[in-house]
């Protein structure tokens, strides 16, 4: 538990209709009623209840008019007494206001710090926790609604339901190996099958539950690649109906990436420009197919926009060999000119290829590209239901889903109750993980310098 004050501005600096200062600890409510001038101190008043008054310096000078509220513990955002200073908007009077809190005795919040004693005042579990970055960062309404059924508990309650199925699993397998001495008959392996098969389902419709939430959270990361002269800035600028990237008929115009966010069907497409693929003919263009194929490797999405109006070139192929093993979708370009390159040209070389049939210059097929792309992600499951979710903890439970793979091989193979319940063990360890049970500095540290200071 937490026994200093910590107090930091909780809005975003700049010019606002108003500015919060939050303080939590132990004695907040004394230490502002110290700069806080009113009728009655906070002392007299009632919880949760706005007291008009000033706050004033060192000097006893006013530095602005405002509404103090003070939360008793554990009613609070954090579990513990809470006071919060509501005045006028603008960074310098937050600032002062802030200045004189510290100058009184608390000290500067640390990013994330009122969550986190959230959490460790049992007010949300560490999911919980995780979700309050997902709604302060939501780029749609759809992530923001994702972000709050996380928030609610929707997320964690899932997760548990799950730990709690591999507890009763393991209480089972394990009471045997533990109490030799009681004669407990070993439970039976097609039992133990049955109660995997059923855990691993639940966990796999937890995981694309999780990742579509974190799909509408992190957003897709789409590398826009071909040869130059294609079209590849001509498409970006279609998909965001402006001049953002330069165009001209001289191949290489583009030299590095050129990044682009937009929000389709309520998920982020993260669009990356990139130079075009081909031998360099100078040092700079060099750096800049590099980075195309860097690029490549590390999207989630890779659109080949070809020309159309001309036959395939070596250059061509050659990118088609890249893309072999990736989700891909090939984009004929120039459509509103006369084509010579065919769906089954593509088809050729990248058999199975999500392939549509474009115009960058007039907007054709430039909407059903983008369906293409959040469909080849997302796959055919909704994003509806999708929860809330960053990296560190869906990889949490595809490491547990992959422990459970290891418990089943251990009973199918006879290689004996110790290994299946060793398995189970790592499993309900990458859970705990998530619900915050095994959550040690180094984790918490981890997770709550994502967050602002003053949240």
């Amino acid at each position: 538990m937490e026994t200093d004050i910590i107090a930091a501005v909780a809005t975003a600096w700049g010019e606002a209709g108003i500015g919060v200062v939050k303080v939590s600890g132990t004695g907040s409510r004394d230490l502002v009623n110290g700069i806080f001038r009113s009728g009655r101190p906070l002392s007299e008043a009632p919880p949760r209840h706005m007291n008009y008054g000033r706050i004033v310096d060192a000097n006893g000078e006013a530095i602005d008019e405002a509404l103090v509220v003070w939360f008793q513990a554990p009613r609070s955002y954090t579990g513990e007494e809470v006071t919060e200073i509501h005045c006028h908007g603008g960074s310098l009077v937050a600032k002062r206001c802030l200045e004189e809190v510290l100058s009184a005795g608390a000290r500067m919040a640390e990013p994330g710090e009122f969550t986190r004693r959230a959490f460790l005042n049992g007010r949300i579990d560490l999911a919980q926790a995780e979700s309050v970055i997902g709604i302060i960062r939501a780029r749609s309404a759809e992530a923001l609604k994702a972000a709050t059924r996380s928030l609610s508990g929707e997320f964690s309650n899932r997760v548990k339901e799950v730990y709690d199925k591999l507890m009763n699993l393991s209480i089972l397998i394990e009471a045997g190996l533990d109490f030799p001495e009681e004669d407990i008959p070993p439970l039976a392996t097609a039992r133990a099958m049955d109660m995997l098969e059923e855990i691993s389902l639940d966990l796999s419709n937890l995981i694309a539950r999780a990742k579509s939430g974190n799909l509408l959270r992190e957003g897709i990361r789409v590398a826009l690649v071909g040869r130059p002269n294609v079209g590849k800035s001509s498409l970006l600028n279609a998909f965001l109906t402006e001049a953002r990237a330069i165009v001209t008929s001289i191949p290489g115009t583009t030299r590095d990436l050129i990044e682009e966010v937009l929000t389709h069907k309520g998920v982020p497409l993260r669009l990356v420009d990139t130079a075009g693929i081909r031998r360099p003919s100078d040092e700079v263009e060099a750096i800049g197919v590099e980075r195309a194929h860097t690029a490549l490797r590390e999207a989630d999405v890779r659109v080949w926009v070809i020309d159309g109006n001309e036959p395939l070139r070596d250059e061509d192929r050659e990118i088609a060999s890249h893309l072999a093993d990736k989700p891909h979708i090939v984009a004929i370009n120039k459509a509103d000119l006369p084509l010579t390159v065919t769906k089954d040209d593509v088809l050729s070389l990248l058999p199975d290829s999500t392939v549509r049939i474009i115009s960058a210059e007039t907007g054709t097929g430039v909407e059903e590209l983008k369906d293409d792309m959040v469909s080849l992600f997302a796959g055919s499951g909704t994003l509806d239901e999708g929860l809330n979710t960053t990296a560190r903890q869906l990889e949490e439970l595809h490491l547990a889903r992959q422990a459970l793979a290891h418990s089943a091989h251990a009973l199918e193979g006879s290689l004996g109750e110790d290994a299946a319940a060793s398995g189970l063990s790592d499993a309900r360890k990458n859970l705990e993980r998530i619900l915050g049970i095994a959550a040690d500095d180094s984790l918490l540290d981890a997770v709550f310098s994502n967050f602002c200071i003053g949240k």
